[in-house]
């Protein structure tokens, strides 16, 4: 037996990949994703071949997805080879939007997905920008204007309605800190999702009992925070996860169980290696005046002629200057520089991770014959210098350098931004240590690589969208829809789903006694015997 999922502002499906990841003794998956509701249009794409991919067994996808991935086939080709399994798919993956589509639609499409199952599950993390402090820092506070404040009562209209036996909320750390007109929002969302007819009195909704999945015993709203790389997870990113069961389920869950550090170097360093590529030079800039008074920097470039030669040469000459002002050994073998970027699909014969790691299996297709996503971006030469310093310095200090560092060792390793040197933005370039886990992958990755630069001086340059993907542990064979942009940004807003495996056995546990339960007392009443007999 299964048990539904209905997942709800699902992005690219981290908390999907992670339950339906989940199997028993038989190697059948012991959670079925039924529904899973999304707006970005690329999201729902990714979600949608993601799906496909779970309408096989689990090690048996079909030779023609691969070829997908190597790019010998389109992606529509693939859908028509197997047209049960797509129907499927574009039934599960629904692009809407929850707060504009009609409730009456999504209800509907609920209930005939559930039923009259009472032990389904509701999964899902409504959107936090609003909550996030760099959000909140940006349009100076929290106002109550903003309608995503209160997108968490989407969520819990859904649990009010349609009564879930279990329910995992996810959202950002910034969400304990939030503060609207004095009152913390958080204590909202506690108190709504603890009596969901508080609010939606019409639907005659049960109470739930609120759980921390780190402790048993809650003394503050902090308990609810997850550190990602307490359980497995290559990076530091933290995160409230609420553990919602209804009141009338009276086993009590369990919690994670914390496991050793993954550094990163362990999940990124057998990769391909790749150089980055260039593609302009900055000259200079001048003050030019703003239509609306005032004066703004206007900046020129010339454009730089990439190729191996050339980045060869120019990294070559600036690994040499920075290594003088470091006093750090920065020569390097011509043999082991990379010469090409990468691409969709790089084939490599070589082992993408070391067979004894913790996530080996967690990652690794054995069918696959290359790298997929593994592409580096075009950068201007002179974030190619402040990559290389970052990289270096890294090497010499184990930390990553701040804006103060820069200046320090050389002036001109400042970029031309009025912020460079306020102290505002001292992290501005930030190499990725690699003995530790990453810092958070965040959706700014899809705007720039200057807060994930790779520790590998050689490589000199920003993370892939794999090696982000690695970070945020979805499987080698997870291929993100869309153009790079939109890649960067599902992989920054996902879930972890290796985290979310980790919470799936929890509720699994919890459910599993909870259904056998309910099969002993049936069987029982059955017999015609009191509970006593």
């Amino acid at each position: 037996m299964s048990f539904p999922i209905i997942d709800l502002f699902a992005g690219p499906g981290g908390l999907a990949e992670g339950f339906s990841s989940l199997t028993d003794a038989d190697r059948e998956r012991v959670f079925k994703i039924k529904l899973s509701i999304e707006k970005d249009y690329y999201a729902h794409q990714t979600l949608t071949l993601r799906s496909f991919v779970r309408q096989f067994p689990l090690g048996e996808l079909p030779g023609e997805y691969y070829d997908f991935l190597e790019g010998k086939i389109e992606i529509d080709s693939l859908y028509k080879k197997f047209p049960e399994e797509y129907h499927e798919a574009s039934n599960e993956a629904w692009l809407a939007t929850l707060g504009q589509t009609p409730e009456t639609e999504i209800d509907q499409r609920i209930t005939n997905l559930v039923g009259n199952e009472e032990h389904w599950v509701l999964i899902g993390g409504p959107p936090c920008q609003a909550y996030s402090s760099a959000g909140r820092s940006r349009v100076g506070g929290i106002h109550k204007d903003d309608h995503r404040v209160y997108l968490y009562k989407e969520y819990l209209r859904i649990i009010a309605r349609h009564h879930p036996a279990v329910f995992v909320m996810e959202n950002v750390e910034g969400l304990l800190s939030a503060k609207l007109d004095g009152e913390k929002i958080f204590g909202w969302i506690l108190r709504d999702l603890r009596d969901p007819a508080s609010v939606f009195g019409d639907h005659n909704s049960p109470g739930y009992r609120i759980y921390s999945l780190v402790t048993d015993d809650v003394q503050n709203d902090v308990d609810y925070l997850i550190k990602a790389e307490d359980y497995g997870v290559p990076q530091k990113r933290h995160r409230v996860i609420l553990l919602g069961v209804r009141e009338n389920i009276l086993t009590r869950p369990g919690i994670l169980t914390p496991t050793d550090e993954v550094g990163l170097r362990s999940i990124i360093g057998m990769l391909p290696k790749i150089r980055s590529g260039m593609n302009r030079t900055f000259t200079h800039s001048v003050l030019v005046p703003k239509e609306d008074g005032g004066l703004k920097k206007k900046r020129f470039y010339t454009k730089a002629e990439d190729s191996p030669g050339n980045w060869a040469e120019l990294t070559s000459n600036i690994r040499t200057e920075i290594g003088k002002l470091l006093n750090v050994e920065a020569d390097v073998d011509p043999a082991v520089i990379p010469l090409n970027i990468g691409s969709a699909y790089l084939p490599c014969n070589q082992q993408l991770i070391n067979p004894g790691h913790p996530l080996a299996s967690w990652y690794s297709d054995s069918k696959m014959t290359g790298v997929t996503q593994h592409e580096s971006r075009g950068h201007l030469t002179q974030d190619l210098k402040r990559y290389l310093f970052a990289a270096l310095f890294t090497v010499k200090f184990n930390k990553f350098p701040k804006m103060k560092d820069y200046k320090l060792f050389d002036e001109e390793l400042l970029p031309d931004h009025d912020s460079a040197d306020s102290g505002n933005f001292t992290d501005r370039f930030r190499v990725q240590v690699p003995d530790r886990p990453a810092t958070t992958v965040t959706s700014h990755i899809s705007k720039d690589g200057h807060y994930f630069i790779h520790y590998d001086h050689i490589q000199c340059r920003s993370l892939t969208v794999r090696e982000a993907a690695r970070i945020q542990t979805f499987p080698d064979n997870y291929w993100f829809c869309g153009g790079r942009t939109e890649q960067f940004h599902q992989v920054g807003n996902a879930v972890p789903p290796y985290l979310a495996y980790k919470i799936a056995k929890v509720v699994y546990e919890l459910l599993q006694v909870e259904t056998a339960e309910a099969v002993s007392a049936e069987t029982v009443s059955k017999a015609g015997l009191t509970a006593t007999e």
